[in-house]
């Protein structure tokens, strides 16, 4: 494997991030929900997952405030 495969094997905090992002979207490999689940703690989904969805809030704002304005 590559060294870039490596590092975010090894990353627990980019999993995470990866993680989530499909989760938001509902599709996941049964696979690789399993190795996440070794590999990534319940803090680290609770935190990533609380950030992204003030993003995505704060992002809807955003547009609507923007499309409102134009």
């Amino acid at each position: 494997m590559s060294a870039v495969g490596e590092w975010f094997k090894k990353s627990t905090l980019i999993r995470t991030f990866v993680a989530v992002l499909w989760s938001f979207l509902g599709i996941r490999k049964s696979s690789e929900f399993k190795e996440d689940i070794a590999r990534i703690t319940p803090l680290h989904i609770l935190g990533v997952g609380v950030l992204l969805g003030f993003m995505f809030v704060a992002l809807l704002i955003f547009f609507v405030n923007w499309v409102v304005a134009s």
